[in-house]
């Protein structure tokens, strides 16, 4: 789809940008005042709440670009965005501030993304992942979601009456800062990928190059940007409760269903290379998590140099 001018493809640039900062704020304030209001940790909010929020621009363009164009966009996508996710989004929001590392996060998500990741490789190792591979993709994100409800409810019985009696009331306020900033994210991650995405495919580039690049990295925008303003004001577990639900969301739910719509090939070249990039972000990120505390700034560096080696090395 080509936008028009090169004034109207700058005014769309410009106001992506200016919706994604403005959608992040409100989710990240609208998310928060909800969590205290009903006696959630910020880590839980941002592997829920946040996260399939922000998975909803991968959910659209790989259903979109699996009916319309072919599989090779949602693959693409999904694998490139959970790799911006982990080198890029966490990478700079550590090098903005260390991020802290919720135990919850650690012991009882991160299993999950990891097995996420190793499914798809799985799945998508002999070149197609069928009806059946959407279906187990599928399932095993009820599980996830089951332990999540659990642990919600551990969380909520755990609360004492006092305690109770002294938490904010959920208000309408923060509801429509939630929906409002999930719109504005979304919006605005369209506005920035739709140039990018008219340009390189005039230019010839195909489609997986095209998922894995401009289409990744614009979806992964609502990503950055929430943990951006999650990081600048001192609430990183939303940043990598974000990242982490993110991950899930995007394999389990958002391939799951392009399978199941439509089958999903897998080229040489993706099990090749992007897999075991995948693979490896993974191990990287899980590996400084069980380091320390924290993910110090020069663990975001190394994150954010692996992801720019990671992007060089696609370019034919």
């Amino acid at each position: 789809m080509l936008l028009g001018s090169p004034l109207t493809e700058l005014l769309l640039l410009a106001g992506g940008v200016v919706l994604l900062y403005a959608g992040a704020e409100l989710l990240v304030t609208g998310a928060g005042e909800l969590a205290l209001a009903v006696g959630l940790k910020a880590s839980t909010v941002g592997v829920t709440v946040i996260a399939f929020a922000t998975t909803a621009p991968e959910l659209f363009v790989s259903l979109l670009g699996a009916v319309t164009v072919s599989t090779d966009v949602g693959l693409g996508t999904i694998l490139g965005s959970n790799i911006a996710n982990i080198g890029l989004v966490l990478g700079v929001s550590a090098i903005i501030r260390p991020l802290d590392i919720s135990d919850t996060v650690f012991e009882r998500q991160v299993p999950f993304m990891v097995l996420a990741a190793l499914l798809l490789v799985g799945l998508g190792w002999n070149g197609r992942i069928g009806r059946p591979g959407g279906l187990l993709l599928l399932g095993t994100l009820v599980a996830f979601t089951a332990v999540i409800m659990r642990r919600i409810r551990q969380t909520q019985s755990g609360i004492t009456s006092a305690e109770r009696a002294q938490m904010p009331d959920a208000s309408l306020r923060d509801v429509a800062s939630v929906i409002g900033g999930i719109v504005a994210l979304v919006l605005g991650s369209r506005w920035l990928v739709n140039g990018g995405e008219s340009l390189l495919s005039a230019a010839g580039f195909s489609d997986i190059f095209i998922g894995l690049t401009v289409l990744a990295l614009g979806t992964s925008l609502p990503e950055l940007a929430a943990s951006l303003v999650a990081a600048v004001r001192g609430e990183a577990e939303f940043s990598v409760g974000n990242v982490v639900g993110s991950n899930i969301y995007n394999i389990l739910a958002v391939l799951g269903i392009v399978a199941v719509v439509r089958p999903i090939g897998v080229s040489p070249g993706v099990r090749g290379y992007e897999f075991p990039a995948l693979l490896a972000f993974t191990a990287l990120l899980v590996g400084l998590m069980y380091r320390g505390e924290k993910i110090s700034r020069a663990d975001g560096a190394v994150l954010v140099a692996g992801y720019v080696v990671f992007v060089y090395l696609l370019f034919p």
